[in-house]
């Protein structure tokens, strides 16, 4: 058991930036307990109107300028806020996968999709 964070695709029209659930998605990318990405999403999901507290299988969408605010985020420090049992900090690798997500979800909206991310405890 443990964090398991997803991002997804879809061409299906998004009732707003919070507790979607599209029908019809795509993967895009995974991570498995990256809390410190996990604790920024957490955040952006409440400021976009989210309601489930434990943030346990809901949705966010992710939009350019969110985009934009995590890759300056990740290049600038990276998501080493978290701290407890099993918060493992970022090496290396992870950084530059959280790089290539920020690419591959512009292009993602670049091409009409919608991005979204959600996780499971």
């Amino acid at each position: 058991m443990g964090l398991d964070m997803h991002a997804m695709i879809t061409k299906e029209p998004l009732a707003g930036e919070a507790d979607c659930n599209p029908v019809e998605v795509e993967d895009l990318y995974s991570w498995r307990r990256h809390h410190g990405l996990h604790a920024w999403m957490k955040e952006l999901y409440f400021m976009k109107g989210g309601t489930d507290r434990m943030f346990n299988g809901a949705t966010v969408v992710l939009n350019a300028q969110d985009l934009d605010v995590l890759h300056i985020i990740i290049k600038a420090s990276p998501l080493l806020e978290t701290a407890g049992l099993y918060f493992d900090i970022p090496d290396e690798t992870e950084i530059l996968g959280d790089l290539e997500f920020v690419t591959l979800a512009r292009k993602a909206l670049a091409d009409g999709y919608s991005v979204l991310y959600t996780s499971s405890w």
